[in-house]
């Protein structure tokens, strides 16, 4: 298949988001700041219509992760992603997650 052709496709658009958290921030330790930011992300699971998935993970001790928090998710269309993104809800959560965190990844794509 042709990167033409994978990027045409319009099944859904996930919307990746990895963390990698500082050692301690906000006077939490880093776990602590981990169970928080899950508890934050999934506050913003159902903020708008189009959400088709919508999946908060956090490492596991002793197998192989290069971050801490992962977002997955999936949504109907870009429109989706935006209202999504500049929902107030979504919005009020950035300050915590940028004071927790030392690196941030994210990749979308059509699925």
């Amino acid at each position: 298949m042709s990167l033409q052709t994978a990027s045409t496709q319009k099944n859904g658009l996930r919307h990746i988001v990895m963390w990698t958290l500082k050692e301690e921030a906000e006077g939490h330790s880093k776990l602590e700041n981990m169970l928080k930011a899950r508890e934050v992300l999934m506050s913003c699971a159902h903020l708008v219509e189009g959400i088709e998935l919508f999946e908060v993970g956090l490492k596991t001790d002793g197998l192989d992760c290069s971050c801490d928090v992962i977002l997955n998710s999936v949504f109907k269309d870009e429109a989706t992603l935006t209202a999504y993104q500049n929902h107030p809800d979504h919005m009020a959560i950035k300050p915590f997650m940028k004071a927790i965190v030392a690196q941030r990844q994210c990749m979308d794509f059509w699925i």
